[in-house]
């Protein structure tokens, strides 16, 4: 049976006790897991566990292998990632886990916020997970990744058949603002946006209220209003890639386009490049940019 991408609150209060299922709980932080988190779920760090201690990238094939080891989850296993943030880094999970090829996964419609909202049991018991084996390093799926250098050699300018999608808020966007406010330390050292990007902001495809899901009919209509359609290369970027993946999400898993590749480098990375190009409408361009 094909795996679901997205999953409903209800589909996982009725598979809490399902052996095949891993929930996991997915944050920039995990102290509100540590609180109480939905019973048996396991718990991922954004930063700890998904990036090499040393270098801003993954962790390599073998150390992925590793935690998936360690935290119970076999190649078999399906994976559902909810959390805070409007599923910001339950996103990136999902992403990252599809990036190592890891096929069957689900995101939890609402996260965190709507099992509350629901007020669904959540609990303080640490999970129980039996510690596996056997998980193969996995080799790295680029066809939905995208770095630095292919970025500026293919997708800076939007040129014909391409749609760069900037998730970021328009104040970022704009180049008014390097970072939100409470995370200053994710910053570039320029403001501004890829040369050709369009700003469609993270939250225009959620309901703020309950964290779910716009129609599908709305996010086609929402991408499609900045040239984002079917027939084109969708690239998405954010700051460090977390936002970013959760456009990826829609566009790749709910709306099926055939080609979207998510920039984790996005604007910590690109804003930080010696002598690229910038757009920077709230002060003027850089590099020659229009």
């Amino acid at each position: 049976m094909a795996t679901q991408s997205l999953v409903t609150t209800q589909w996982v209060a009725d598979h809490l006790d399902d052996p095949d299922v891993v929930l996991a709980e997915v944050d920039e932080d995990t102290t509100l897991y540590d609180t109480d988190h939905i019973p048996g779920a396991i718990a991922f760090h954004w930063r700890e566990d998904f990036q090499d201690p040393v270098r801003r990238t993954f962790v390599g094939p073998r150390d992925f292998a590793a935690l998936m080891e360690r935290k119970g989850v076999s190649r078999d296993s399906h994976v559902v990632f909810y959390g805070g943030n409007n599923n910001w880094f339950a996103a990136f999970a999902f992403w990252y886990f599809r990036s190592y090829g890891h096929e069957r996964l689900s995101l939890m419609d609402g996260g965190r916020k709507l099992w509350e909202l629901e007020n669904r049991t959540l609990t303080s018991a640490p999970p129980t997970r039996t510690v596996t084996s056997g998980y193969d390093p996995p080799a790295l799926n680029e066809s939905i990744r995208v770095r630095r250098d292919e970025v500026l050699e293919r997708y800076v300018g939007s040129p014909d058949g391409v749609a760069l999608v900037d998730v970021r808020s328009p104040a970022e966007y704009h180049g008014e603002i390097i970072a939100p406010e409470r995370l200053p330390q994710e910053s570039a050292m320029v403001a501004g946006h890829i040369p050709g990007a369009q700003n469609v902001p993270w939250e225009h495809v959620v309901h703020l209220e309950t964290g779910q899901f716009r129609s599908a009919d709305e996010l086609r209509e929402l991408y499609a209003d900045v040239g984002a359609t079917p027939d084109r290369e969708v690239v998405t970027y954010c700051r460090v890639g977390e936002r970013s993946s959760l456009a990826w999400f829609v566009l790749h898993e709910l709306l099926e386009f055939p080609t979207v590749r998510n920039y984790d480098g996005s604007w910590t990375e690109y804003g930080s490049l010696i002598d690229v190009p910038v757009s920077r409408p709230a002060g003027g361009d850089e590099g020659g940019t229009a």
